[in-house]
């Protein structure tokens, strides 16, 4: 029997070598490619790919005629042609759940900091300040409502946190069925979450429906001084209507650890804005997560090799 080959997409920062164990122990071949390498030394004979960042598409489809399975190394899977895949009868699999608390717990952080205004005290004591007489209007946060537009695994766990501190928390999803919507969140239609949310954090994979889901349009309709959390994909948000936003004073700060575009260019407005709080796409990381980043994808193409299919697939293929 031929030993079945497996290629990694190179995914920045992970060591993935928990799982080329986990695969060289059952039985694949591992092939570490990115760039280059991929177009000149890409086993045609690859069963699976283990994707990063990078696109994957009908391009790379064509140079590995026997792929059977991809497997993404986050829950968004936007980086794969989906479509593509269903059309030639490949499984795709994400990895759900993997930086569940990360995540939410960071979007969280970032909502606390930009409410208590850290960023600007910060600055103001790095200045030599020591005092509270600077014009920072602050609100009590149970005085506010927070609105959650998605609330799959992590928006209910922010939710969660949410409802221990503000005053009143909505959400918005319509694919979650009632059995699974938490009695502490009002559920409440996408317009109305925008329209009335002192805070929205966003919480929706990226398709081609929820692209610019935050355009200029939504951004005027959110109550003056608000505040837009964004952990999921930079690409939901129309950044320069989110920059109009921010230098109008109608959107009072925003805290963003995804851009649409990564890593961002040189001189990038939102990251020198001062009313904007910035982290560089590490919200999902912590010591754990990265052990699951590095197993479970591998993990779903072993249990499609054994079983026929992957744990966690979000395209079917084809019998």
């Amino acid at each position: 029997m031929t030993t079945p080959a497996a290629i990694y997409l190179p995914v920045p920062g992970l060591d993935v070598s928990p799982g080329v164990r986990l695969l060289e122990a059952a039985g694949f071949r591992v092939h570490r490619l990115g760039g280059a390498a991929l177009d000149e030394s890409a086993p045609r004979d690859a069963v699976a790919l283990l994707a990063g960042y990078d696109p994957v598409g009908a391009p790379l489809f064509d140079r590995l005629p026997d792929l059977r399975i991809v497997a993404t190394h986050s829950a968004g899977y936007d980086m794969v042609d989906v479509d593509e895949a269903r059309r030639r009868g490949l499984w795709v699999c994400n990895l759900p759940g993997g930086a569940t608390e990360e995540v939410a717990v960071h979007a969280f952080a970032l909502t606390l900091a930009l409410l208590r205004r850290l960023p600007e005290w910060h600055r103001h004591v790095l200045g030599g300040g020591w005092d509270d007489e600077i014009p920072y209007p602050m609100r009590r946060p149970s005085a506010l409502r927070c609105g959650v537009l998605g609330m799959g695994r992590i928006g209910r766990r922010y939710a969660g946190l949410a409802a221990s501190v503000f005053g009143a928390v909505l959400g918005a999803d319509p694919l979650v069925p009632a059995s699974a919507w938490p009695a502490e969140v009002a559920r409440v239609g996408v317009d109305e979450l925008v329209d009335t949310s002192d805070v929205l954090s966003l919480h929706v994979p990226l398709t081609d429906d929820t692209r610019h889901v935050v355009d200029g349009r939504r951004l005027a309709a959110m109550p003056r001084g608000a505040v837009l959390v964004n952990a999921s994909r930079g690409a939901l948000v129309d950044e320069a209507a989110l920059l109009a936003a921010l230098d109008s004073g109608h959107l009072g700060a925003a805290g963003l650890d995804v851009l649409d575009g990564e890593p961002p260019r040189r001189g990038h407005p939102l990251l020198h804005h001062d009313r904007v709080l910035a982290t560089p796409h590490v919200g999902y990381l912590s010591d754990d997560s990265l052990r699951d980043y590095a197993e479970r994808p591998a993990a779903n193409v072993v249990a499609w090799l054994r079983t026929g299919r992957p744990n966690t697939p979000v395209v079917t293929a084809d019998p």
